[in-house]
């Protein structure tokens, strides 16, 4: 036998396109088109003094408590109930390490972020895609035990464990918070994780739940509405059981789960709430505004509660997928998935409204 045949192979995540060429309108990945809060930059600066950066040759806090306890007060809950990563990518993956292990299937929408059946494949972790709903919504019901639940799961087993996004990617549909508690409260034997990653775009978020359900993780991340993608910083918050079980297998895994810059930063951006709620606010505007003029030119969509809006083009004009390469071709990046059930479709990140308004005017020109 080679050493290649004893190598674990992995089909790895596609991440969207980064252009090299800085003229491009880039709305393919759902960063936030404005800067991160004034305070990130006072940090940087003050990280950037000689002694601070002198500090470089020291490893960093591994509990982060300087961020873990700004989110615990932002949030109300214990720090003990708070665990953070380098991206909500980090913590997600950790957590399918941590929680979906007893050999049952976990569950998880067919049309989702697509990280989900990559870190199942990598763990060797058993996976079911529960369809979404003609129009893309998430049905209640498919997880429920008392429903649809069993007609999804093998002869003879139970759910491993329930991973879904709220609100949804690439849909952009969120379900309201009670749909979402039904999810938890018929599953208390396993682990359920709601992945709220674009939760603070006009969505419900489940958080509060962590309180009453010692099952439930919910997880953020500061790539999208607070403006740090480049940062890497994601968190999770549940019961200190739950929170203890991530942190041992993190800390068996890499002690030290963020660096220095990203701590100091992390925490200046959570405490400046009034920015947080300025630009989520303009984003959710600039978003309506878009969703308006999409509809006149013809599109169709999900009723978005995120930074994105998923966009059919008019059928009796012209496909997403050419619609993408037209765009493309006016330096404007969307996303295409190349999918059953999506491939009539194009994922538009919200930027300012300017980019808004250039992304209209090259549509109208394209399906003139």
């Amino acid at each position: 036998m080679s050493w290649e045949e004893k190598v674990r192979k992995a089909d790895p995540y596609v991440a969207g396109e980064q252009p090299k060429d800085p003229t491009f309108i880039k709305l393919n990945t759902n960063e936030c088109p404005y800067p991160p809060a004034p305070g990130v930059s006072r940090a940087l600066a003050r990280l950037a003094g000689e002694r601070e950066y002198a500090r470089n040759r020291l490893y960093p806090d591994m509990d982060a408590a300087k961020l873990v306890d700004a989110l615990a007060a932002k949030y109300g809950v214990e720090p003990e109930q708070i665990f953070v990563g380098v991206g909500s990518d980090d913590v997600l993956a950790m957590s399918f390490l941590t929680f979906f292990t007893n050999g049952s299937p976990v569950l998880f929408p067919d049309i989702t972020y697509s990280f989900y059946d990559v870190w199942a494949s990598l763990f060797r972790i058993p996976y079911v895609k529960v369809p979404l709903s003609e129009d893309f919504a998430i049905d209640p019901e498919d997880y429920l035990p008392s429903g649809q639940l069993s007609s999804f799961l093998p002869a003879g087993t139970e759910a491993g464990g329930i991973i879904f996004p709220n609100p949804n990617a690439p849909t952009g549909l969120a379900m309201p918070a009670d749909q979402v508690e039904r999810i938890i409260e018929a599953n208390r034997d396993c682990v359920v994780i709601v992945d709220e990653a674009y939760v603070d775009f006009g969505a419900d978020s489940v958080l509060p739940l962590t309180q009453k359900y010692d099952n439930l993780l919910v997880v953020q991340t500061f790539s999208k509405s607070r403006a740090m993608a480049g940062a890497r910083i994601g968190f999770a918050v549940g019961s200190r059981k739950l929170i203890q079980y991530l942190k041992n297998v993190k800390f068996s895994f890499n002690s030290y789960t963020m660096n220095m810059e990203a701590i100091e930063i992390g925490t200046a951006a959570v405490e400046d709430d009034a920015y947080f709620r300025k630009i989520t606010a303009r984003i959710i505007r600039t978003r309506e505004n878009f969703k308006r003029e999409l509809r006149a030119m013809g599109f169709t969509f999900p009723d978005s509660r995120t930074n994105f809006v998923f966009a059919k083009p008019p059928a009796d004009r012209m496909s997403a997928r050419e619609m993408f390469g037209r765009l493309r071709g006016k330096h404007i990046l969307v996303r295409y998935f190349d999918k059953p059930r999506i491939d009539g479709y194009l994922r538009i990140t919200i930027g300012t409204d300017e980019q808004m308004d250039a992304v209209v005017q090259a549509m109208k020109e394209i399906l003139a």
